[in-house]
């Protein structure tokens, strides 16, 4: 999303660099997009809060009357406080683990949230912990893709989920644990391109068609998330029709195959918010290596947001556009050269842009000059949400633009009191 320069300007002026700017707009109609994939009776979507679990972002979901996927306690407890309710009638959260961890297990208990289980232990853990409600299994049906290749989220490199084969003998320990199935899931990602995954919930619902007899409880098959934002072209966006058609046709085939209604959940994360926000940081200096018997020369525009901000480049070389705030307007026949972006952590790896095989990927951008601002965009998914204190610099402030026009701060610059309150010394 392209913001006006003096915009832009203005808010670094007032709020200092490096800062999120979310838009209402563009959030707002990405969560359009998803609820006429729903629009159907019997089709419910929920946002995947690890995205982007700001309480206005939340807040947005819950005025659209799109449920939440949470996948920790805590994500709970702040699905809560943006005013979700617990409870199973209807289970407006669910809990997705592999494992649980710190307050999960009293937060189920306590709050009645739906706990969806990936590895099969997790049966005794409830149990344990005293919890006596339904369940969802998330079952790893053996086939899946991630957005890139270090986020299988199906298939047996993956972590997530119980494998296939072992679904219906954690079925019967749920039954002698007296936990009623209610939910099947799968997540088996987004891949790449749009018909994979089309193809791939096509066959998601054939499997969970299959395994109706064994589940008599069941109330709802989930087919996941997994609905692409293409970072690189705007241009090539995952087309709607089509999908509402295979989500209307597998609710109606789930349905008849169990000859009582089921409700079908999808839950996207990542498209409701990926284009929704921009990271703006400001250029401090530019400065270039020459080359030498080890490597050809670079010329580096250092910047002071790093991945203690935006950490996806440097984990997955992971693609973001860049743009170097006025200067395309000012001038769009400006020459471009080779331009590799960096930022101010003591790491060789805070690089903005790299491939994914870890290599310098730089971008043709106009010559940028220190006091410029640059821009960061789709940084809305797994950008503020993976954000660290790394190096022990707090986390930038968030900014949400209306489509009045009208900018607020959702959460601001973090202090060095804010690092240092959990520290002290307590008897063990």
């Amino acid at each position: 999303m392209h913001h006006p320069p003096a915009l832009l300007r203005s808010l670094a002026e007032k709020v200092g660099t490096p800062f999120w700017l979310y838009d209402a707009r563009v959030i707002r109609q990405r969560i359009a997009d998803i609820q006429f994939l729903t629009d159907s009776e019997g089709v419910q979507a929920r946002f995947a809060m690890k995205a982007c679990p700001a309480t206005k972002v939340l807040r947005e979901m819950l005025a659209a009357g799109i449920w939440i996927d949470a996948v920790s306690g805590n994500e709970v407890l702040r699905a809560l406080h943006a005013g979700f309710s617990g409870g199973h009638h209807p289970p407006a959260i669910a809990l997705t683990a592999d494992v649980f961890r710190d307050n999960a297990l009293d937060v189920i208990r306590e709050h009645g949230v739906l706990p969806n289980i990936g590895s099969p232990g997790q049966i005794a853990d409830l149990t344990r912990a005293g919890y006596t409600g339904p369940i969802s299994l998330r079952v790893n049906p053996g086939f899946g893709h991630g957005h890139v290749n270090a986020c299988d989220t199906g298939g047996p490199s993956s972590k997530h989920g119980i494998w296939h084969a072992d679904l219906l003998s954690t079925k019967d320990a749920a039954a002698r644990a007296g936990l009623a199935v209610t939910m099947l899931h799968a997540h088996i990602g987004s891949g790449p391109q749009f018909q994979e995954l089309h193809d791939n919930l096509t066959r998601l619902a054939a499997d969970f068609v299959a395994l109706l007899p064994h589940f008599p409880d069941l109330t709802a098959v989930s087919l996941g998330g997994g609905i692409p934002h293409n970072y690189r072209d705007h241009g090539a966006q995952v087309p709607m029709e089509p999908l509402h058609e295979l989500f209307d046709t597998c609710h109606r085939r789930l349905c008849a195959a169990a000859r009582r209604d089921l409700r079908v959940e999808i839950e996207p994360g990542r498209y409701y918010v990926a284009p929704g926000c921009t990271l703006v940081t400001r250029v401090t200096d530019v400065k270039q290596t020459r080359t030498n018997e080890k490597g050809s020369g670079a010329t580096f525009a250092m910047v002071d947001a790093g991945f203690v901000d935006l950490v996806r480049p440097a984990m997955y070389g992971s693609y973001h556009a860049i743009d170097i705030v006025g200067r395309d307007d000012e001038d769009p026949n400006m020459a471009r050269e080779p331009i590799v972006i960096a930022g101010p952590l003591c790491e060789s790896g805070d690089i903005f842009t790299r491939d994914d095989h870890e290599l310098l990927a730089p971008r043709q951008l106009p010559r940028p000059v220190a006091g410029d601002l640059l821009t960061l965009r789709d940084a809305g998914a797994y950008g503020y949400a993976m954000s660290s204190n790394y190096n022990s610099i707090g986390r930038a402030p968030q900014l949400w633009l209306e489509e009045s026009g009208v900018v607020e701060m959702i959460s601001r610059r973090e202090t060095v009191d804010d690092l240092l309150k959990a520290e002290g010394s307590w008897p063990v």
